[in-house]
C-alpha cells in the first residue's frame, strides 16, 4: 500500500530540510507532499531547487499557498492532491521523530485499524514545553471523549493516519489548528476503527518557532461544541 505523508509548513526553513531528509530513511511506499503555506524565509526557494535537483529519494510534491491560511488550511490542501492508499501528517519541525510512521501506519496496512494516532502521552515520557498547553490539551481531549464517546488520549497530536478514502469522506472544513479537534470528532463521529500507538515527542519553545497558543486552545472547544450539535450521519453519505 502507498502511503501519502503530508508536510504543512510555514517558515520552517530551519527544521524543514532536516525533516525531509529523515524521511529518506523511512521504509515505505510513499509520496511526500509539502504544503507551503505561504512562508517569507526562503522555504519556497529552498523547496523548488530540491525538487528540481532530485535531491530526496522518493517522490516529493510541493505545492504553494500565495497567502497563509493555517494548518487546516495546508492539511485539506494536502489531502486533496494524495494518491496513496493511506494518508498521514508530519509536522515540519522536528518535534516528531519521522522514524514512527510507519509503526503509526501499520495497523491500517495489516486491516486492523481505519484510523490511528501517535499518542504523545502514554509513554510518559514525553517533553511539553508549558503545563499550559498540557492542560489545553488534555481538556480538548476529555470534550472530545464525553461528548462524541472517544477513548483518545491524544486528540491534537501530529500524527494522525487514515484510510484515504475515510479521510475524504469527512469534508474537512477547518483553516487552523482547530482542524485537530475536527479530525478527531469526525474519527469518533463515524465510528471508525481506531488505534493509538505510544510515541515520543520533544516540545519546541515559542521562541523556537512553535506557533499554537491558548486562542487555539479556544478555537478547538467552540469547534467540539459546534461539530457536537451539528454532525449528522446523513452528512457524510
Amino acid at each position: 500500500m502507498k502511503t501519502t505523508i503530508i508536510i504543512p509548513s510555514y517558515n520552517e526553513m530551519k527544521t524543514l530540510p532536516d525533516v525531509l531528509r529523515a524521511l529518506s530513511g523511512v521504509a515505505l511506499e510513499k509520496e511526500v507532499i509539502v504544503v507551503d503555506d505561504g512562508s517569507r524565509d526562503g522555504t519556497r526557494e529552498w523547496l523548488d531547487k530540491a525538487v528540481f535537483a532530485k535531491e530526496f529519494p522518493y517522490e516529493l510534491k510541493v505545492i504553494k499557498h500565495e497567502k497563509n491560511t493555517g494548518k487546516g488550511g495546508a492539511l485539506i490542501t494536502g489531502f486533496g492532491a494524495a494518491s496513496g492508499d493511506i494518508v498521514i501528517v508530519q509536522d515540519a519541525d522536528l518535534e516528531y521523530d519521522p522514524g514512527y510512521i510507519p509503526s503509526v501506519v501499520k495497523p491500517i496496512e495489516e486491516g486492523r485499524a481505519d484510523a490511528v494516532f501517535g499518542s504523545r502521552f502514554l509513554s510518559g515520557r514525553s517533553e511539553t514545553y508549558n503545563i499550559f498547553y498540557l492542560w489545553g490539551n488534555q481538556f480538548l481531549t476529555f470534550l472530545i471523549n464525553l461528548f462524541f464517546g472517544a477513548k483518545m488520549t491524544d486528540s491534537y497530536t501530529c500524527y494522525k493516519a487514515f484510510r484515504a478514502p475515510l479521510l475524504r469522506k469527512m469534508r474537512l472544513v477547518s483553516p487552523g489548528f482547530e482542524i485537530e479537534a475536527e479530525l478527531s470528532c469526525k474519527t469518533a463521529f463515524l465510528g471508525l476503527r481506531f488505534e493509538e500507538l505510544s510515541i515520543i515527542y520533544a516540545s519546541r519553545s515559542r521562541h523556537e518557532g512553535k506557533k499554537i497558543n491558548y486562542k487555539d486552545a479556544i478555537k478547538g472547544v467552540l469547534k467540539i461544541l459546534k461539530l457536537r450539535f451539528t454532525l449528522r450521519a446523513a452528512d457524510f453519505k
